[in-house]
């Protein structure tokens, strides 16, 4: 019977893609939830499920780099992974989660423009991730990701304006309506800066290994 030292290598890389999977169903929730946000009670209890399903896979990779010798690349690189990609799934959830609290009849075109472009750019991630040991590049995807994100900063823009914008048929007269928007529009913001932080870490990670 033949020995090693090392114990076999867990499989980081599927356990990333799995991790993806949760990220891209709840994104794809919560496009559903921007669409029709007068009855999204239901489809809020799906993301926490699947948030909670993202935090299984989360202290398994967690555990298994713990206990793990020899990894498929640096120990830090699949640690970032791991956070963003649960940091990326819980803002997911909190957006969700403040569009059913605050009652939302309507989701704002700016919003709903958003979160569609966060589904399209977590879904690229998972392509990258499906990448990675490989020998085929992500230029091409490092490359949409970043035309999703520069959209998504003008759409903030706009959308902030369009609180602020007393004069405009869609506009805000509510204070507390402007704080609550601002708290909307700061998750989706803080969940597409992470997702654009994780495919440039990815795009490092292919460089560096290459």
């Amino acid at each position: 019977m033949s020995f090693s030292l090392f114990p076999k290598s867990p499989k980081f890389f599927d356990l990333f893609r799995e991790q993806n999977r949760t990220i891209v169903q709840a994104a794809t929730v919560l496009e559903k939830i921007v669409q029709e946000a007068g009855d999204c009670e239901e489809r809020c209890q799906t993301v926490n499920m699947i948030e909670a399903e993202g935090d299984i896979i989360n202290r398994n990779i967690a555990y298994q780099l713990s206990t793990t010798f020899i990894t498929p690349i640096d120990r830090e690189d699949i640690h970032e992974i791991n956070v963003s990609q649960e940091a990326i799934l819980n803002h997911i959830q909190a957006v969700a989660s403040r569009i059913g609290v605050y009652g939302f009849t309507r989701v704002r075109f700016p919003a709903r423009r958003m979160v569609a472009n966060l589904r399209a750019m977590v879904t690229e991630v998972g392509v990258m991730l499906g990448k990675l040991g490989g020998k085929e590049g992500i230029e091409q995807n490092v490359r949409r990701v970043k035309d999703f994100k520069n959209e998504c900063e003008m759409l903030l823009l706009s959308g902030l304006a369009e609180l602020y914008d007393t004069g405009s048929d869609t506009a805000c007269t509510n204070l507390l309506d402007i704080m609550k928007w601002n708290h909307v529009y700061d998750r989706i913001d803080k969940a597409i800066g992470r997702t654009w932080g994780l495919a440039k870490a990815i795009e490092g990670i292919v460089l560096k290994n290459a």
